[in-house]
C-alpha cells in the first residue's frame, strides 16, 4: 500500500503531465472548504486520500527527516515547509504555470 507522500507524488506528476487534472486540482483550493474538496477529487480519480491522513503525512514524513539529521534531538534544525505536505503539492503545481 503507498504511503500518502506517494500518492501526492504520483498524482502531482500526473497533474503536471495533464493540464485539465492540474486545473481541477488548482480549482478546489477557491471551494468553502479546500481541504475536504481536494480530497474528495483525489478519491473520484481513485486515489484514497482523506483529510487527517493528508495532514498526519507532513508531519510523519517531516519526522523523519527530522530523527535523521543530527541525532533528531530538540537542537535539530526547524524544516521549512514542515508538516504542510498539502501546501507543497500545491506550491509544485502552481510553480509549473
Amino acid at each position: 500500500m503507498a504511503s500518502t507522500m506517494e500518492i501526492l507524488e504520483e498524482l502531482r506528476d500526473r497533474a503536471l503531465r495533464d493540464p485539465r487534472l492540474r486545473r481541477r486540482l488548482l480549482d478546489t483550493k477557491k471551494s468553502a472548504d479546500p481541504l475536504g474538496s481536494f480530497c474528495r477529487a483525489c478519491r473520484e480519480l481513485g486515489y484514497e486520500i482523506y483529510e487527517m491522513e493528508l495532514v498526519s503525512a507532513g508531519e510523519e514524513f517531516y519526522a523523519q527527516i527530522k530523527r535523521s539529521t543530527n541525532g533528531g534531538g530538540e537542537n535539530s534544525p526547524l524544516l521549512e515547509g514542515q508538516d504542510d505536505a498539502y501546501e507543497l503539492f500545491f506550491a509544485a503545481l502552481e510553480e509549473e504555470k
